[in-house]
């Protein structure tokens, strides 16, 4: 597992706690696979120790901002000293501020003065803000909501499913540590299953809340591990891997470091590999992922040009290892029939259970019937059916082959399933699909159907 790269996105390393091995706790990280660690600061004091943590380490990046207990201590003297600090390239983020409503080192309404004044200041500057919320949650939201910062996470998530729902639908991201791992936390595994994997970061929050087994210990980022492990166990069935993947894509992306990995032909998700041939479609529908991002689990499918067949192939390495391998990018890979029946045919040679996921647009492409030539090479296909008649279908997947579009996605379910080959449509539960039209469809076709969820990605 250490070697899959993960990133600790709130940690304290300048606390006394590390006085005597802070060197060594960030070697410890490294050889965890710990990429790279935002050291957050929550007052003047750990906000500059924050700035020079970073600047003598390169996998330390720095956040400085004034936490709710020292609210008291934001004067102007103390603002000025930040936007300073704000100017070197290593500070990453605005935090942590917020508000604690458990402990009230501040008073409540010098707590939310300074967090209002430090959110409008990230505004400015257009950096994330990480925030902290104890026991002030709707308030948190509600002061949120009144500022337009490009980038929230809500660090050590505290809240329940249906905050974790609003934050989604704001597209802020929650950060989980080592309180997933405890036993009495009953409330992460149900804010986990309420958002998508892309809403989720990993941090520690060390020397605070050490996941098990290193409970009432110190903690340290080289424990991250422990986490991550946890929640793919409760995401199952996605893998650890996948967990890693995607967390270290959403930080990298949140606080703006690192390198993004180029665009990959073959790529796993749970147990299963795709193949990312092409990103041209004939349909142009109106929720598809690839019109927001370039990333599906994690993973960059926009291909800068379109693979050949050993590019294919090196890019699958050992089928063996999946449990299938799936024709299934940011594309139709029926656009790219031959290389289908050429890789397909290769798969098949070494008896590997073989699936396309196809607009069913398959026999318009090539001009002819291809069904009979997929026969023998293809198990399974899953076509995106979208709706259930042709009215929506056109509305919500506009197709350069308009009208004709739906009547030969049908025929081309049907041809597949007389052909012998297992055939699945999908559709989505978006506004304005019926889902028992959909349905109905699926059972006078003689195929079977699956409800994708309209927001949920991968």
């Amino acid at each position: 597992m250490s070697k899959i790269k993960i990133i600790d996105t709130h940690a304290h390393l300048t606390k006394s706690d590390y006085a005597k091995d802070r060197d060594q706790v960030i070697k410890r990280a490294q050889d965890a696979g710990v990429e790279y660690i935002i050291n957050v600061g929550y007052d003047l004091k750990t906000s500059i120790a924050s700035v020079e943590l970073a600047e003598k380490h390169d996998c330390c990046y720095a956040a400085v901002g004034i936490h709710p207990h020292d609210a008291k201590t934001l004067d102007e003297k103390t603002f000025k000293e930040l936007e300073a600090l704000v100017k070197n390239p290593k500070v990453v983020a605005v935090g942590e501020m917020g508000l604690d409503f458990h402990r009230n080192l501040s008073p409540k309404d010098i707590q939310m003065e300074a967090f209002k004044k430090q959110l409008a200041w990230a505004e400015t500057l257009n950096l994330p803000v990480v925030i902290h919320d104890r026991e002030a949650h709707q308030k948190v939201m509600d002061i949120l909501k009144e500022h337009s910062v490009l980038k929230v996470v809500l660090h050590c998530f505290a809240g329940d499913a249906e905050m974790a729902k609003e934050a989604k639908r704001r597209d802020y991201l929650l950060s989980v540590g080592g309180p997933v791992t405890f036993k009495n936390s009953k409330h992460l595994p149900e804010v986990l299953k309420a958002v998508e994997l892309e809403n989720l970061m990993l941090e520690t929050d060390c020397p605070y809340l050490a996941p098990e087994p290193y409970r009432s210990q110190r903690n340290e980022p080289a424990y991250l591990s422990n986490i991550a492990k946890k929640m793919s166990e409760l995401l199952a069935p996605l893998t650890y891997e996948d967990v890693c993947r995607v967390t270290t894509l959403n930080a990298k992306k949140f606080f703006n470091i690192g390198r993004i990995d180029p665009a990959k032909i073959a790529y796993q998700i749970r147990d299963s590999l795709y193949l990312n041939i092409t990103n041209r479609c004939t349909n142009a529908c109106l929720f598809c992922i690839r019109q927001k991002t370039d990333f599906i689990k994690g993973h960059n499918l926009r291909l800068e040009r379109e693979p050949d067949f050993q590019e294919v192939i090196d890019a699958i390495g050992d089928p063996a290892k999946y449990r299938e391998v799936v024709f299934c990018g940011y594309g139709e890979p029926l656009l790219r029939l031959d290389l289908v029946k050429q890789t397909a045919g290769w798969l098949k040679r070494k008896k590997i259970q073989v699936r396309i996921n196809t607009n069913g647009h398959g026999n318009l492409i090539a001009g002819r019937d291809i069904i009979p030539e997929l026969r023998g090479l293809v198990d399974e296909v899953s076509i995106s059916l979208n709706a259930g008649d042709q009215e929506t279908y056109d509305r919500i997947c506009p197709s350069r082959f308009s009208d004709k579009a739906f009547a030969a996605l049908l025929d081309f379910a049907r041809g597949c399933r007389l052909a012998g080959i297992k055939t699945t449509v999908t559709v989505m539960d978006m506004p304005g699909v019926s889902l028992e039209k959909a349905r109905q469809t699926a059972k006078d076709l003689g195929v079977n159907i699956r409800i994708r969820h309209y927001d949920v990605v991968g």
